[in-house]
């Protein structure tokens, strides 16, 4: 796929953080109907203007002015990558995991609900492996979850 050249991946700044947060909420309830978050919408903006756009290196998808898709990562940790529905299946996601690779070449790991079955898709056409699966009881939706690992 030829990667959309009106699509800017780059360092999000304070203001993003509102729009961020807003594609990680329409993507999260379009992908995950059936996961209960914890956390209400606001708190979710919250935490990405407080902590996620200052605190963690985070990445935005630019497009025609807005944020349309969104990535964190914590050194090998891949803890965020979230698209905007109306923005999926035109290579960002793609492209958030090769500058991912970029960025931690030693290797990444990362998390994803077991029942995100086209994100199981999506990583392991990406190299990753799943290492693990638990019952949910270590992450605040109490949702079983899969660990992937990708090592070069």
């Amino acid at each position: 796929m030829t990667p959309d050249p009106t699509v800017v991946l780059r360092r999000a700044t304070g203001p993003d953080a509102a729009q961020a947060a807003d594609v990680w909420l329409r993507s999260f309830d379009a992908a995950l109907p059936t996961v209960v978050r914890p956390r209400s919408d606001d708190d979710v903006r919250d935490y990405f203007r407080e902590v996620v756009v200052p605190l963690r290196e985070t990445w935005v998808a630019e497009a025609l002015g807005a944020v349309v898709g969104v990535m964190v990562l914590n050194g090998e940790l891949l803890s965020q990558l979230y698209l905007d529905p109306d923005w999926r299946g035109r290579g960002i996601g793609d492209r958030f995991v090769g500058l991912a690779k970029e960025r931690s070449p030693q290797g990444l790991t990362l998390w994803t609900f077991q029942v995100n079955e086209p994100a199981h898709r999506f990583y392991e056409r990406h190299g990753f492996v799943a290492v693990e699966h638990t019952d949910g009881s270590g992450n605040e939706e109490r949702e079983p979850d899969v660990r992937y690992v990708w090592r070069p």
